[in-house]
């Protein structure tokens, strides 16, 4: 199964960017899990040197729980608990680049920088890094290579279809002012721009903003921070939007150049605790982003849960993840109608569970609403399994992860059309004005509705099943897509 969803990764990245668009969302059905980042055109991922203590692996899990889609990797890092002497670079050999690319789909992670690595000027090392990037899908190169060596790095760069980013770490290195790294670009095609450091110019005196102008065109990615003092090298990272580095600013002029790609968090403080502080600072990042050119896409659940229906206790959120504590179920204030839900589940032995939709009436929800099945394996119905449309569609195959793995659903609903998407498999595809008739579906088995699907309200609640046993849920998003949500 994850030789399967990792070879599916590698070919539905460039179809994953086009849903992030503002068009591409109405291209239906869906076959894969879309990007959900919150501004049309930029990806808010993790520069795993925030982890740095801990694994390859558990970075990858602690930047998956953060709701965060992309990964810079680094050299250097311990692979995992179980391979401590296996370090994450270049020359890993293929076996492990494969067990990489397997841990990558399982955690809906994508590999798109890798850097800082070092980029000499001799061709059969450089090659070296470009061969690795290739293979591993990366975009872009960071590095901070020798002035001599730009022509060849150039040449490769067109030859692999793979970007260099040049690097700033703090004065007195070679491309701490923003006119060197100009200097060096100039003349050159946009295979060669910038990797702006925020935080490091910060350290170095450099105001970020000024520095952008001055790179305007260049900037090819960036390693995004925000900096307790502006000017001191000892300065330390601060959650964003706290600190000296005018976050907004940033943005806002980020977002009059139009450019695209990737901010990497970079977080250097608080080593082993870091994760409130990185967490504030992605929904700040969201908060502010969002105002500057919405996506379409946002929480579905309040921090606090203050936009739903639900028994006080029954559910609990901390650190992003939703938790039945028992007593009921949980139901947004809000109707929806047309729009594409996106979100994590974790489950226990046995858990059975499910996602309802459009629930015309939360009081008579099994009779007015849609049911996605969340269940361990199946509760022995006939359309009861994992990813089935609850007593009337069964999913065309079971790709649930074990117990105790996050799965990752994608619910589209359009007009009389229902998408499901499980860990990276499209397993339904159904169109509700089959069922004409009450208690029946087409493939002549009964259900337990007794109104026809094709007459279920296309307006309601969406709401999740406490069904006696745990279940847990993160990164709980929505994209509405047409005029049919109420509020």
């Amino acid at each position: 199964m994850y030789k399967r969803n990792a070879m599916q990764v590698v070919l539905l990245t460039g179809m994953i960017l086009l849903l992030n668009s503002s068009t591409g969302a109405q291209e239906l059905p869906l076959t894969y899990h879309p990007a959900t980042d919150v501004y049309d055109g930029w990806r808010l991922g993790m520069q795993v040197y925030t982890f740095n203590r801990f694994t390859f692996y558990e970075a990858l899990e602690k930047t998956a729980s953060l709701g965060l889609k992309w990964i810079e990797m680094y050299p250097g890092q311990r692979l995992s608990k179980e391979k401590p002497d296996m370090k994450t670079n270049h020359r890993m050999p293929a076996e492990i680049r494969e067990e990489v690319k397997q841990k990558l789909a399982q955690t809906g992670l994508k590999l798109v920088n890798y850097g800082v690595v070092k980029l000499p000027n001799d061709e059969a090392e450089c090659r070296e890094v470009f061969d690795f990037a290739r293979d591993m899908g990366v975009e872009t190169i960071v590095s901070e290579p020798p002035e001599e060596a730009f022509d060849l790095i150039h040449r490769l760069c067109k030859e692999y279809k793979i970007k260099v980013a040049i690097h700033n770490h703090p004065k007195p290195s070679h491309y701490w002012n923003p006119d060197k790294i100009l200097e060096i670009s100039n003349g050159r095609s946009k295979w060669i721009g910038a990797c702006a450091d925020i935080g490091h110019w910060m350290r170095s005196g450099v105001n970020p903003v000024n520095a952008l102008k001055k790179l305007e065109g260049r900037i090819v990615i960036l390693h995004f921070g925000d900096l307790s003092e502006f000017g001191m090298r000892e300065a330390h990272d601060v959650a964003w939007g706290t600190g000296k580095a005018n976050v907004d600013a940033i943005l806002a002029e980020l977002h009059r150049q139009n450019f695209r790609g990737v901010f990497s968090v970079e977080f250097e403080h608080n080593w082993y605790k870091s994760m409130p502080e990185i967490r504030q600072s992605v929904e700040y990042f969201n908060q502010v982003a969002s105002q500057l050119k919405w996506s379409g896409w946002r929480d579905l659940l309040a921090k606090d849960l203050s936009n739903c229906i639900y028994k006080p206790g029954s559910w609990t959120i901390e650190d992003g993840v939703l938790t039945r504590q028992g007593g009921g179920y949980i139901w947004t204030k809000d109707r929806y109608g047309d729009f594409i839900l996106d979100l994590e589940f974790k489950l226990d032995k046995n858990t059975n569970s499910g996602a309802f939709l459009r629930a015309g009436d939360i009081n008579d929800y099994v009779q007015t609403s849609i049911e996605v099945q969340i269940h361990e394996t199946t509760d022995g119905s006939k359309h009861g399994a994992c990813g089935a449309i609850y007593d009337c569609l069964s999913p065309s195959n079971n790709v649930v992860k074990k117990t105790g793995e996050w799965n990752r659903y994608t619910i589209t609903c359009k007009a009389n059309k229902i998408y499901v998407v499980l860990n990276g498999e499209q397993i339904i595809d159904m169109d509700l004005n089959l069922w004409t008739e009450a208690h029946n579906n087409p493939d002549g088995t009964p259900n337990k509705f007794r109104t026809a699907m094709k007459d279920m309200p296309r307006v309601g609640h969406i709401g999740f099943q406490d069904h006696g046993q745990p279940i847990w849920y993160r990164n709980v998003t929505i994209k509405e897509l047409g005029d049919l949500a109420e509020k």
